[in-house]
């Protein structure tokens, strides 16, 4: 979800991939970061200001594979090393990609000047979780994120160097965080010092003492741990972590769970059941274990729809509302994609779907691509867009970019909801508040919504993550490749990541 998924975010460490001029695969581009701001763009930065360098996560369980093993060749592929087949070549291959996200629409674009490019959507539009909505409020029309929304220049590297490459301005975000636990008549918000205690009753409540305390106690423990790599092997859950540590209730059920679940878009049952590991790379990558120095947090100006836009015009047949029923290997080599329409041979096909869908999609899988794509689960969740703010803290100033609400269910367990205030996460033109609300507990008033949009997202337990170790052993068998946020950490650099992979692994064993 508002990734992120929500809002997604990656993990990369500190490995420098090097500050090589990321060109596309289909033009000479200037040095990234450096160019100025087009013309049509100048109402907001463009991603070609920022001045940073790619880095990408080479201690997790990446499954797009280690950095050391994938970051030149992928940055190969963006600087377009090589001869490029033009797709008008009379020899050249044909390549399919199923699913239109960031993952298939960046394996399409990168291989779009060195084959023919087939790019199938089941659904009406292109992007996955990257959904622009247009919304008609005072008069005014104006785009605004329901999926992907932000992303900053520590975490997202690639996804920066990408937008800078196709020109599209972006704005400052706020990420500030807020917390209602209405069943601890608890509100609070992190924005500074008076809307921590916007909650008067809190200067008087050892518990929310107990949790301050408790937060910086686990940020100086989480801090060493990372600092000295201890972290890598430490695959006890959270909730045994916490437990062994000593961390309150009011930790846990105020700060932590709620933030943390509801950036993975699961419920905190799920959470408590990650590795601890995840959990602290997580904080760590991305400042949540300091108080000050956390990154500045940035959205596409006008929305995200409009990096889908640039990069749509190089693919060379996107197929939308076309379903892919079956991909079949044939033992002369290459695929066939059965749709509706009827089947079609392609030298090669990248499936950049969930791993469930593309497990499904395989007429003949295999016992690993069975057991790995088996392996990772799905949690269903619905946004709801809105602008009803009863469903924000009672207090005005509670009110944050993130608004976190615990509540418990009906199974006893605990659901979080999170209802987005998009005024403060992108530059809207209207005072109304604005909300996309995550599962949220409480409905909002039926005359005040304006869409509901269902998404999916990967949960990241200890199965998965053996699972997500075994990438290696499917990729391109018989001519399938495998794509998607779900190969790492569920983030949109991670889609971005493993599609451009996927694209060279292509490039090198087919296309050579």
């Amino acid at each position: 979800m508002v990734t992120g998924t929500a809002t997604h975010l990656p993990l990369p460490s500190d490995r420098v991939l090097g500050s090589q001029n990321l060109s596309a695969s289909r033009a000479a581009i200037p040095k990234p970061f450096s160019s100025s701001l087009p013309p049509s763009l100048a109402s907001g930065r463009s991603a070609a200001s920022f001045t940073t360098r790619a880095r990408v996560d080479d201690a997790g369980p990446s499954t797009a594979g280690a950095a050391a093993a994938h970051a030149a060749p992928v940055l190969d592929l963006l600087r377009g090393r090589g001869q490029p087949q033009g797709p008008g070549h009379q020899t050249a291959k044909r390549i399919a990609v199923v699913g239109a996200g960031i993952a298939g629409l960046s394996a399409a674009w990168s291989l779009s000047d060195h084959a023919h490019v087939t790019l199938f959507e089941a659904g009406a539009y292109a992007g996955g979780h990257t959904h622009t909505v247009d919304v008609t409020l005072d008069g005014i029309t104006h785009g605004v994120d329901t999926g992907f929304l932000v992303f900053n220049e520590r975490t997202y590297p690639l996804l920066i160097q990408l937008f800078s490459q196709l020109g599209v301005a972006v704005a400052k975000s706020d990420m500030s965080f807020s917390a209602q636990v209405p069943g601890d008549d608890l509100e609070w918000s992190g924005s500074s010092l008076a809307t921590v205690f916007a909650q008067k009753r809190n200067l008087l409540r050892p518990a929310f003492w107990g949790m301050l305390s408790d937060l910086l106690r686990f940020n100086r423990l989480c801090t060493a741990l990372a600092a000295r790599g201890e972290e890598a092997a430490l695959a006890e859950p959270i909730g045994t972590f916490l437990e062994r540590h000593g961390f309150g209730r009011a930790f846990r059920e105020w700060y932590l769970l709620p933030m943390v679940a509801c950036i993975w878009s699961c419920p905190t049952a799920q959470m408590l059941q990650f590795p601890i590991r995840t959990l602290i790379r997580f904080c760590h990558n991305h400042g949540l274990l300091q108080v000050n120095e956390r990154p500045q947090w940035w959205t596409v100006t006008g929305g995200a729809r409009h990096y889908v836009q640039a990069m749509l015009p190089a693919i060379h047949d996107l197929r939308l509302n076309t379903a892919v029923q079956a991909v079949r290997r044939l033992p002369s080599g290459g695929v066939v994609v059965q749709t509706a329409a009827g089947e079609e041979r392609f030298d090669a096909v990248v499936l950049a779907s969930h791993s469930d869908q593309s497990l499904a999609l395989l007429a003949q899988p295999t016992a690993a691509e069975a057991e790995v794509l088996g392996a990772v689960r799905y949690q269903p969740n619905t946004a709801v867009l809105h602008t009803d703010a009863s469903l924000l803290p009672r207090r005005r100033a509670a009110w944050a970019a993130w608004n976190y609400e615990s509540g418990s269910s009906a199974t006893g367990g605990h659901a979080v909801c999170l209802h987005y205030l998009l005024n403060q996460l992108q530059p809207l033109p209207w005072q109304t508040p604005v909300v996309v609300s995550l599962n949220p507990l409480r409905q909002p008033d039926p005359a005040r919504v304006i869409g509901r949009y269902d998404y999916a997202h990967p949960v990241f337990d200890e199965a998965a993550v053996r699972a997500q170790a075994r990438l290696p052993e499917i990729q391109g068998e018989g001519g399938v490749w495998f794509a998607g946020a779900w190969t790492r950490y569920g983030f949109h650099e991670d889609g971005l990541l493993s599609g451009l992979t996927a694209a060279q692994q292509l490039l090198s064993r087919v296309l050579a």
